[in-house]
């Protein structure tokens, strides 16, 4: 798609400085940008290639206007601005509406004419499809499940029986919704399995990346809250509850029954152990190991950074001493306070 300056200015409520009839017809960065591509400055730290950029118009703020050679549209906020105007070059092609011939779709399914149902997809029985959903080849929706309005479900996706997502949220490809959390009981002859008789609640506006995985609930349902975004190859386990805007980066391993609040922000390949409570405004720290509840705001984190290889094994060796020297510290006090 080409659109003008003078359209994204509107649209952005941007002071603009250029031709309002210029054209920018993709996104590109401050180095890599040609003459027909906007770009944008959001970290000052990059000014140097904002001096020398070749792209036909840069996202701004007003205090390095000085520095740009070229046209410009002065925002508050640069980084939000190129993400509100970057649905305008998006590459993905646009499914057409209609069920493709391939398709098994149970006769008591509902879906409307407005919905793109791709080839070899198989819709169970009750299915409620909302108006304007895309549906990617090979997926399979299980029985009595609702999607709502706007949905975008990319191809070879699983979503087992009576999951609910709620209106424009985005499923990535080769995710599994709903499937039996980890529930075992001990006994003498092994394991007994329990019944999982809950469901998977997905809120609106929720962006599920691809592989990841969102076991349903035992009893109750497992929920993702309004706008929570998860990255890739994340594991959700049984009546987890996410908070509303929420945002976990790729390889998080969260136990089952924890429940994590509102607008968290947690780092790639975490932890969580099961049946804790994370509150609200909460950032844990890439590979951390959250084994207690946190109860009050603010960031968090646990793991060791890398190290040069004979300092990291020395400190090891005395990690592995760190009780042992404790033990002696505490005798040495109370044999000085005798």
């Amino acid at each position: 798609m080409s659109v003008t300056l003078a359209f994204l200015a509107e649209e952005l409520d941007a002071e603009l400085h250029g031709p309002g009839d210029l054209t920018v017809t993709g996104l590109g960065t401050l180095a890599s940008a040609r003459g027909d591509q906007l770009s944008f400055l959001a970290n000052p730290r990059y000014r140097s290639q904002l001096e020398t950029t070749g792209a036909a118009a840069v996202l701004l703020r007003a205090d390095q206007l000085e520095h740009c050679p070229v046209a410009a549209l002065v925002v508050a906020d640069p980084y939000m601005a190129y993400a509100r105007i970057s649905r305008h070059f998006d590459t993905a092609p646009a499914p057409a509406p209609g069920v493709h011939p391939s398709a098994v779709v149970d006769p008591s399914a509902r879906v409307p004419a407005s919905a793109s149902v791709g080839p070899n997809v198989v819709i169970e029985a009750e299915v409620v499809i909302g108006e304007g959903v895309v549906i990617g080849a090979n997926t399979v929706i299980g029985a009595r499940c609702e999607i709502g309005d706007g949905c975008h479900i990319w191809p070879n996706v699983t979503i087992y029986h009576g999951v609910t997502i709620g209106p424009r949220s985005i499923i990535h490809a080769h995710c599994v919704l709903g499937a039996d959390g980890f529930g075992f009981a001990p006994g003498a002859d092994g394991w007994t399995k329990i019944a999982q008789v809950g469901g998977v609640r997905i809120g609106a506006d929720v962006e599920i990346g691809a592989g990841t995985t969102v076991d349903r609930g035992a009893i109750d349902d497992t929920v993702i809250g309004n706008g929570v975004i998860l990255d890739n190859q994340i594991q959700v386990a049984h009546n987890v509850v996410i908070g509303d805007h929420t945002a976990i980066a790729g390889k998080v391993g969260i136990a089952g029954s924890t429940r994590i609040g509102a607008q968290c922000l947690i780092g790639g390949a975490a932890g969580l152990s099961g049946h804790l409570e994370i509150c609200d405004r909460v950032q844990i720290l890439g590979m951390s190991l959250v084994s207690r509840s946190i109860t009050e705001p603010g960031t968090y984190g646990s793991a060791l950074p890398v190290d040069k290889q004979d300092r990291y094994r020395r400190n090891v060796a005395r990690f592995r001493h760190l009780d042992e020297l404790h033990r002696r510290v505490r005798k040495l006090e109370r044999d000085a306070g005798e």
